[in-house]
């Protein structure tokens, strides 16, 4: 039994809430994983605040229809395609999959559409080199610490030079 036309509609319609929330997309070829393996792909990219949707083609090319943000994702409609969707952190989700297909080594990227416009290879591997949510917290975190570091080394500073300018005059009348 085929799906309705309401179903098919109700599909289309989920697509585009996800592709409005998205800020990066990238799809690949899954051709060959089993289901516990594309449920584990899902699961390492929901901890990143991806989704990896399974969908037809043609459900994809109508929910991108008309949207300039996403109509450079036509090129990658094409063959077994699933596409990942990336809410919020872009690079820990690359690296999330680049990890699985280093498991699996099973899939492949057939391309990535970021603000408009098609990535070629080179610039994928430049997104997948961005550091993660949580490295780049750490690292605002440790300019913060430094920051601070130094301001409290400095306000330590003050009292004791002024001590020390103190005791020069000192020394300086008592001689």
């Amino acid at each position: 039994m085929g799906r309705t036309l309401e179903n098919k509609k109700q599909i289309v319609a989920g697509l585009k809430n996800s592709l409005e929330t998205a800020t990066f997309a990238f799809a690949i070829n899954y051709r060959g994983l089993t289901v516990s393996e594309i449920t584990d792909l899902r699961t390492r990219l929901r901890a990143k605040g991806a989704v990896c949707k399974v969908t037809k083609n043609t459900f994809m090319g109508k929910a991108i229809e008309g949207n300039e943000k996403w109509t450079a994702m036509e090129s990658l409609l094409k063959d077994s395609a699933a596409f990942i969707l990336v809410q919020e952190d872009v690079g820990g989700a690359v690296k999330a999959y680049q990890e699985f297909q280093k498991a699996t080594k099973k899939t492949e990227v057939i391309g990535a559409v970021m603000d408009g416009k098609l990535l070629t290879q080179a610039q994928f591997k430049d997104v997948a080199d961005l550091p993660s949510k949580e490295q780049l917290y750490s690292q605002i975190a440790g300019a913060v610490n430094s920051i601070v570091s130094n301001i409290a080394v400095l306000v330590q500073e003050i009292p004791t030079g002024v001590a020390r300018a103190v005791q020069a005059v000192a020394d300086k009348q008592a001689a």
